[in-house]
């Protein structure tokens, strides 16, 4: 299976080609964009532990890519005033899984 990464400046590139920004998934962040061509496992069940501090926020586990697949475990965050959580995702662009990683999104 073939990996392909990409900085940010790749992702600029194929903006400057008309696609549309409802064409891509969210930009990664860390500057690498993680691409492979077969679909990622069904995301695994987990018994959340109990929070360990009021209001903690739950992240939910997730595959990552590393010549194979493998399961990185969900944990407790500290919830950030003003701000959610949006998931990890895999999500399809143009025939290849695109890995869209979660972040903190001001509400």
């Amino acid at each position: 299976m073939k990996r392909k990464v990409f900085g940010i400046p790749g992702l600029a590139l194929v903006a400057g080609l008309g696609v549309t920004a409802c064409d891509l998934p969210p930009p990664t962040f860390g500057g690498a964009i993680i691409e492979v061509s077969s679909r990622p496992p069904a995301p695994r069940p987990e018994m959340r532990p109990r929070p360990i501090y009021a209001g903690a926020v739950w992240i939910e586990g997730r595959w990552e890519w590393r010549g194979q697949w493998f399961w990185v475990p969900g944990y407790w965050s500290r919830p950030q005033v003003g701000w959610r959580w949006v998931p990890h995702q895999w999500a399809m662009w143009h025939g290849r899984w695109r890995y869209v990683p979660g972040h903190w999104q001001r509400v």
